[in-house]
């Protein structure tokens, strides 16, 4: 099965105790515990009312679900990257899928900001390839750094390092 370019959903289905089981257009079945999200952000919090979030419907062809009443979309590829944190198989993939989706990065400066490869970013992206303890340091890195004053500056911008050899 081919991984889908964007994440879109075909079904949505409001589960107990926030969670929605979602189904992708690929046919990949995901669970998504939503309660430390509906807690931590203000916007999200109206769908604490088990009522509301039993609401929860496709919106916009599979590009998100919705909560009409209470006006509150969220993207299916916000959707997708949390899915595959709280999915994933072992404790770096999911460090890394978590700051992905924290971050907001594209692709590029993802890899940038990480020292890696644009293509390396996008394999462990998909949650199918676990992803090494060094990318995960790494992420939790820039994390540290971003929460600097003045973040200390890495060896070099690009994340490569050069050696000069005397002649």
């Amino acid at each position: 099965m081919l991984p889908m370019k964007r994440p879109r959903l075909s079904a949505v289905e409001a589960l107990p105790d926030y969670r929605l089981d979602l189904t992708f257009i690929d046919g990949q079945k995901l669970m998504l515990d939503l309660r430390r999200d509906l807690e931590a952000y203000s916007g999200l919090r109206p769908l604490l009312d088990e009522h509301a979030f039993e609401t929860a419907t496709l919106g916009d062809d599979g590009w998100s679900v919705e909560w009409p009443q209470q006006d509150i979309q969220i993207g299916a590829d916000t959707l997708y990257l949390d899915a595959l944190a709280q999915n994933a198989a072992d404790e770096n993939t999911r460090i890394f899928i978590d700051w992905r989706a924290r971050t907001g990065l594209p692709l590029n400066h993802a890899a940038e900001a990480l020292g890696v490869s644009a293509r390396s970013i996008t394999r462990y992206s998909s949650g199918r390839e676990a992803v090494p303890r060094s990318l995960a340091l790494a992420c939790l890195g820039w994390d540290w750094l971003q929460q600097q004053a003045q973040p200390a500056k890495a060896a070099e911008d690009t994340g490569r390092y050069v050696v000069n050899r005397k002649r």
